[in-house]
């Protein structure tokens, strides 16, 4: 078994792990622990942390939605939950989602949907809606975005649902 680390090594090994990416309070928090670092030590480093910048929630929650919109193609409801998952304040989520453009929204919907034709061209039409509604749905979306977005798409397609 490892030794554990003094407060001041795990505030060292937890700056530099913060320097590279932005990280959550409570990943930060695991790690402290699984470190061997006490409650109270913990949170005396997650304290000192926060007041030298290396963690802040607003600034974690715009990167983490600022990847998970991009590279992931997750939808606002799936964001928010995950954020709400790692702890996250409600006020950091919502100034987060805030910042993701309308019009690069819709296009990550019509992008999900185009793509999934692909599977589902030849079906009977209200099974090839169903199955783009899903989608969208498992990625987060909100039934205020889909609908609108699969309905303009069914009827560019030509397909009657």
């Amino acid at each position: 078994m490892k030794k554990p680390l003094s407060a001041e090594a795990a505030l060292t090994r937890a700056a530099a792990l913060c320097a590279r990416s932005e990280q959550a309070e409570s990943d930060v928090r695991a790690k402290l622990l699984a470190w061997g670092l006490t409650p109270a030590s913990a949170a005396q480093v997650i304290e000192r942390l926060q007041d030298e910048h290396f963690l802040d929630e607003q600034r974690y929650a715009r990167a983490y939605c600022r990847d998970k919109f991009n590279f992931n193609g997750w939808g606002r409801i799936k964001i928010a939950f995950m954020l709400k998952s790692k702890g996250v304040g409600q006020t950091a989520i919502d100034a987060a989602l805030a910042e993701i453009d309308a019009a690069r929204y819709r296009e990550h919907i019509d992008k999900l949907l185009r793509d999934k034709w692909r599977d589902v061209a030849g079906k009977d039409p209200r099974l090839a809606r169903a199955a783009l509604l899903r989608l969208a749905a498992s990625r987060g979306y909100e039934p205020d975005a889909i609908y609108p977005a699969v309905d303009a798409f069914m009827a560019t397609t030509g397909s009657k649902s």
